[in-house]
């Protein structure tokens, strides 16, 4: 199974930006619905937002109007702006993945990446 791949997490100040990227490790046929989660410390697991493989997207209400998630091709990038202390996490990319036209489908995780704000 492929694996999904994270970059651009990072230390930044408040009310700075960063952009998270994710693909997969390997070529596949088709990536369904993607999205991202963090996990705050001492907290669980939560949705940030998701895209579908149409381009619908949602989001949680502590990101609305700061954070935009897009994708081209296979890669899916979220773009943080006006970032808060309380976004600080580990940020986990999601997609359903489909490996080839003549397989099922599948739901794969990235290892994470460290997203810290603080002055």
């Amino acid at each position: 199974q492929e694996q999904l791949v994270e970059s651009g997490g990072g230390l930044v100040q408040p009310g700075g930006s960063l952009r998270l990227s994710c693909a997969p490790s390997g070529v596949v046929f088709s990536l369904h619905v993607m999205g991202w989660y963090r996990r705050a410390p001492g907290k669980q697991r939560e949705l940030v937002a998701r895209i579908s493989e149409g381009g619908t997207t949602t989001y949680t209400d502590s990101v609305q109007g700061r954070f935009t998630i897009s994708r081209h091709l296979n890669t899916m990038y979220l773009q943080m702006n006006s970032l808060k202390p309380e976004d600080t996490g580990v940020y986990y990319c999601y997609a359903v993945i489909q490996k080839t036209y003549y397989t099922g489908t599948y739901d794969s995780w990235g290892q994470g990446t460290q997203v810290t704000v603080s002055s």
